[in-house]
């Protein structure tokens, strides 16, 4: 459009005065007719500029310029105002612009031909139609194939009753409220979101990021008198609403705990210590302090033990089972008023245990050679054969031999 204004000012009178928004907005201001640029281009004295005659060849490169820019403004906005939308399940009908019933002509869904059996003369009939029949729909002429009409069918559901939540995770500055469709109704929703503290209507003001949310500060504290919230959301084929009613101290509800961290305690294989901080969203921890609740459990159990704490922001726990490996979290709440927070990221840790002794070298020497000592039985000390208990002639040569293989035996286990 730069280059539009550049133009003389002869050239600009045929670009419209409301130019076209290429994003899709709309015109910016009321427009001219194409014919009047005929009726410029049949007058001669359009060439003149403060009594100078205008470049004609910049200012007819303008002026196709402009004609462009408008035609393509017409075809832009036509297509952008051409939006069907429909119940999924619904039968739809469509008709070819102004063609007559009898007509000739061709459809298209997404750039493809239809089967004549989806018409009824000019009209396309769609039945029982789902989410798969969204996108465009083009109707041509005959065989000339001159476009006559196009709309963008978009298939969807009405909106179901919105889920409404309103909390105040930073008291006493104010609370916010977050929605969200319990089902994708698959067309544009738009939400609207009123709320009322006695009789006097309050501004929410709506978040960049999430979109679906928005914050209401509070203008008077410890009031008695409730809140009332009411939620819309509307869509091309219907809408639906919730109401929600309060009074201040019911939605007070921190977030959880930061900065959790655990840790064993040095030469203590029972205990662990943790520490944590407020979290960062709670504005006035000293006037308004929090209390915290702790549970932990070792990974090997799924029963959880817990500790209510008033005060403080660390605990010592005394009583885990030596070497095994716990899971602890840390909640948060009010002292006086609101529900608990959810609870903070889970954190691990595992109690002090005492390293292994290693045996040095000459220990385990000593021990090997105990062990193989006490293995080892010796032959006995006393007689092996009592000659006079022998019978016969044998007698000595029995003694001897039955004393050699006990020794032998002896000598295996050295």
């Amino acid at each position: 459009m730069a280059l539009l204004w550049n133009c003389s000012p002869w050239a600009r009178q045929f670009i419209p005065s409301k130019t076209p928004d290429l994003s899709g907005e709309g015109w910016l201001s009321s427009r001219k007719s194409l014919p009047h640029v005929g009726e410029k281009l049949g007058t001669p004295q359009g060439l003149w500029t403060s009594g100078k005659m205008a470049n004609p060849v910049p200012s007819a490169f303008c002026v196709v310029l402009a004609v462009v820019v408008v035609v393509y403004a017409q075809r832009h906005s036509q297509q952008e105002s051409h939006i069907q939308y429909e119940r999924v399940g619904a039968d739809v009908t469509m008709k070819c612009g102004t063609m007559d019933w009898d007509s000739a002509v061709t459809w298209t869904a997404n750039g493809t031909d239809i089967d004549e059996s989806h018409l009824n003369g000019s009209y396309l009939i769609l039945k029982n139609v789902d989410l798969t029949q969204s996108g465009q729909y083009s109707c041509y002429e005959g065989s000339s194939w001159h476009l006559k009409y196009q709309t963008y069918l978009r298939v969807g559901v009405p909106p179901k009753e919105p889920v409404l939540m309103c909390r105040s995770n930073n008291y006493p500055k104010g609370f916010y409220c977050s929605w969200h469709l319990p089902t994708p109704t698959y067309i544009p929703n738009s939400f609207n979101i009123s709320v009322i503290h006695g009789t006097r209507e309050m501004v929410c003001e709506k978040d960049v990021f999430p979109k679906n949310r928005c914050h209401i500060r509070y203008l008077q504290l410890f009031s008695t008198v409730k809140y009332k919230v009411t939620l819309t959301v509307t869509n091309a084929l219907g809408k639906s609403s919730t109401t929600l009613t309060f009074d201040e101290f019911a939605i007070v509800k921190p977030d959880p705990p930061e900065s959790v961290v655990a840790k064993p305690v040095p030469n203590n294989p029972r205990r662990l210590e943790v520490s944590w901080q407020n979290p960062s969203s709670w504005p006035d921890p000293e006037s308004f302090p929090l209390k915290f609740f702790l549970r932990y459990r070792p990974l090997i159990l799924d029963q959880w033990q817990h500790v209510e704490l008033s005060d403080g922001t660390s605990h010592t726990i005394t009583d885990a089972y030596a070497g095994k490996e716990y899971i602890i979290q840390v909640a948060a709440k009010d002292n006086d008023i609101g529900t608990w927070s959810d609870w903070s990221v889970a954190v691990h840790a595992t109690p002090w245990t005492e390293e292994p002794k290693h045996l040095t070298t000459e220990a385990q020497i000593t021990e090997t050679t105990s062990t193989s000592t006490s293995s080892f039985m010796p032959p006995p000390t006393t007689k092996i054969c009592d000659k006079g208990a022998v019978v016969g002639s044998g007698a000595v040569a029995v003694c001897w031999t039955a004393g050699l293989v006990l020794a032998a035996y002896g000598i295996l286990f050295i």
